[in-house]
């Protein structure tokens, strides 16, 4: 899928780098809330694990370029321009939060961007297409 000159990733690489961010989310509730208040039938933590989502793939993709678990499946998010600069965290924060709501992120272009890279202004890529972008021309 090619979007502004270079390919976005694969759907399959994103399932499983926000796969691998919900695991570690859960791991983290878990580690401050205890495994029996996790299990509690009616516990609050499972909001905890999205608000522990939200915030550490927004933070992470506004610093790093990516969530935990897209740094760990080698994917990075990038301006939908491909002009590489600091990503704005505000954007970043409403690209995170239209994940969290789903549907946006069930919209999607032909380009491979789904309606919450759409309106952050963002595209999901490899580190490989990130290693090509880098490089002048």
């Amino acid at each position: 899928m090619v979007t502004a000159g270079f390919e976005t990733a694969s759907w399959a690489r994103r399932v499983l780098a926000l796969f691998v961010d919900w695991v570690a989310s859960t791991l983290v509730v878990i580690a401050f809330v205890g495994l029996a208040d996790y299990a509690e039938p009616g516990s609050s933590a499972q909001l905890y694990v999205l608000l522990v989502y939200v915030l550490e793939s927004a933070v992470f993709t506004w610093l790093l370029g990516g969530s935990f678990g897209k740094l760990a499946t080698r994917l990075r998010v990038v301006p939908a321009d491909g002009r590489l600069r600091p990503l704005n965290p505000l954007k970043t924060l409403l690209r995170q939060v239209l994940i969290a709501l789903v549907i946006p992120a069930l919209v999607y272009r032909p380009d491979g961007r789904g309606l919450h890279d759409v309106l952050a202004g963002t595209a999901t890529v490899t580190i490989e297409e990130f290693n090509r972008l880098l490089r002048p021309l």
